[in-house]
């Protein structure tokens, strides 16, 4: 097997199982939040702390991924997750709130081991590919969610769907097991790991200074918060929105999430071969910001009484243009770091690209709680997305017109 097959099969398997389980909670929310007794957009803070576990990993973990290696980190990170699920079966508010920042954690080692996996052994001319091929896997974990976890839930209680992605992620643990010895050789057993090692500045500096890198990669970075934001929102809340304010069960609900999933799947996969096909990415990203803003505002505005048919084909056509952009946009910040720095660079890129995963569902709980409306927030996090892209556009071509004239 030629190992760049071997690194893309065992990346996409752990992204998949990661996002499995991150997306299983806001599957369940209704279920989860009722139980806590919490009102049903509390689940945009449980969203805001899965992030805030993921952005803490990524500021600190970089010692871990140096001490065991990718694979083995990949390994750690489905164990904590689903440690993280079996809490978040206890049902209190206290359980919720660490099952949520464990799960986070848990989530944090897919961005930069799956990047250093792949960036060492894709080939040149199809890494773009590669990259969104492995990214497929988060809106194919989260299809899972609505297709596997929604109805389980529903029909064996919220427990049995919890005790199933524990199992995924166990197996999907032991299963690239084989692959450690070759894809884990250049870790280094002697970087200590202790606390003192990670609370040292130079381990939380690291990711951050990493940005600066390379000139682009701070719009690039601003781009991919933007696009976080929005499929932040629209993961978070879709299920818990279309049950409530448009009546449909959860498993209908759950449906048009997977079909919310599904999409990104196909667009992952088929824009990132034509971001290698055009050879311009960042423009590619920039023009499909704008049409997933126009694609969020028509679901967000769609009446109340929209058939079934109209909701699935308004959710698949969010998630193909606004839940596509990660594989292309982490193949970027992986050409442009050097070779040695593609894993801090990816750490620290994506740190702050989990801050819109952060805010995003926090501010949008509040809205909701302060105006009453689902729509109002919606709108919101779809207008900032256009009004992003074309800034970076304005600053890419800035940096761009000052770099020819050097």
């Amino acid at each position: 097997m030629l190992p760049w097959v071997a690194a893309l099969g065992s990346t996409l398997l752990m992204q998949s199982v990661a996002s499995f389980l991150t997306q299983s909670v806001p599957v369940i929310a209704p279920l989860v939040t009722a139980r806590a007794g919490l009102p049903p957009e509390a689940v945009g803070n449980l969203s805001a702390l899965v992030a805030a576990g993921t952005a803490l990993f990524l500021l600190l973990g970089g010692p871990l991924l140096t001490r065991m290696g990718p694979v083995r980190t990949l390994q750690w990170g489905a164990a904590v997750s689903a440690a993280a699920m079996l809490l978040l079966g206890v049902g209190s508010t206290p359980a919720l709130v660490a099952a949520s920042l464990l799960l986070g954690i848990g989530y944090g080692p897919s961005p930069p081991a799956g990047s250093r996996i792949l960036a060492a052994t894709a080939p040149a001319g199809h890494r773009t590919l590669i990259f969104s091929i492995k990214q497929a896997g988060a809106p194919l974990g989260g299809a899972f969610a609505g297709l596997v976890t929604a109805p389980v839930a529903n029909a064996f209680g919220w427990m049995a769907g919890i005790l199933v992605t524990v199992a995924v992620a166990l197996l999907a643990a032991l299963v690239i097991q084989p692959l450690k010895e070759t894809l884990d050789a250049e870790r280094d057993p002697r970087q200590p790991i202790g606390l003192g090692t990670i609370l040292q500045r130079r381990t939380w500096a690291a990711p951050v200074v990493a940005l600066g890198l390379h000139p682009s990669l701070p719009p690039l970075t601003a781009l991919a918060m933007s696009f976080a934001a929005v499929q932040g929102c629209l993961f978070t809340f879709s299920v818990t929105w279309l049950h409530l304010s448009h009546g449909l069960s959860l498993v209908q609900a759950g449906t048009a999430f997977a079909s919310m999933q599904a999409a990104g799947v196909v667009a992952r996969i088929l824009l990132g071969w034509l971001a290698d096909r055009t050879g311009r990415p960042v423009r590619n990203l920039l023009i499909q910001a704008v049409a997933a803003a126009a694609v969020t505002l028509g679901f967000a505005w769609m009446p109340a009484d929209t058939s079934l048919l109209v909701v699935n084909l308004l959710a698949g056509a969010a998630g193909f243009l606004a839940a596509s952009w990660n594989g292309i946009y982490l193949s970027e910040v992986a050409r442009l770091a050097p070779p040695a720095q593609v894993a801090a660079a990816t750490a620290g890129s994506t740190l702050f690209t989990f801050l819109g995963y952060l805010f995003a569902p926090a501010g949008f709980t509040l809205l909701v709680a302060l105006s009453g409306s689902w729509v109002l927030p919606l709108t919101l996090v779809a207008a900032q997305l256009a009004l992003v892209s074309l800034l970076v556009s304005v600053l890419l071509r800035s940096h761009s017109a000052g770099s020819s004239t050097r």
